[in-house]
């Protein structure tokens, strides 16, 4: 019996750690403006001034605009997303904020568990039609680690 549990611990000890080595792609994109899937829109995220860390509730700006550069009203957008590398979500289920009419939402309630690669996933309606776009993020030690933004 206390070689069974001997041997689960190590099997617990070498999947967690091989779970932290898991590091992000090298050529992750991660622009935080950029078209959605379709180019209905242009899409901008804007992580929170303070510090991101593990653990830790914060909320995001969201600019959405037409491919002209106009604010996108009313739009209705559902936030998903998660770890690709190690396949699940956020513990949390962040909301998006309806805008006053500017193209400017709040997404309230974003939480990492972890360090690594996160995507958040956004799926955007509006009068202009129904898209997707999503961001790439990466939490390590120092933070967030984030290009500034451009649509290229």
């Amino acid at each position: 019996m206390r070689i069974s549990l001997l041997f689960q611990l190590i099997f617990l000890a070498v999947a967690c750690a091989g779970c932290s080595m898991m590091s992000a792609p090298d050529n992750l994109d991660l622009r935080l403006a950029r078209p959605s899937a379709r180019g209905v829109y242009l899409v901008t995220l804007q992580p929170p001034p303070e510090s991101v860390g593990v653990n830790r509730l914060h909320s995001w700006q969201l600019r959405i605009a037409a491919p002209d550069g106009s604010a996108v009203a009313n739009a209705s957008v559902r936030f998903d997303g998660g770890m690709p590398q190690h396949h699940h979500g956020f513990p949390t289920s962040p909301r998006v904020s309806a805008d006053a009419g500017s193209g400017a939402y709040r997404i309230d309630g974003v939480k990492f568990s972890m360090g690594g690669w996160w995507e958040i996933k956004l799926a955007i309606d509006s009068s202009l039609g129904s898209d997707t776009v999503t961001f790439n993020t990466v939490l390590s030690d120092g933070g967030l680690l984030l290009p500034k933004a451009s649509l290229q």
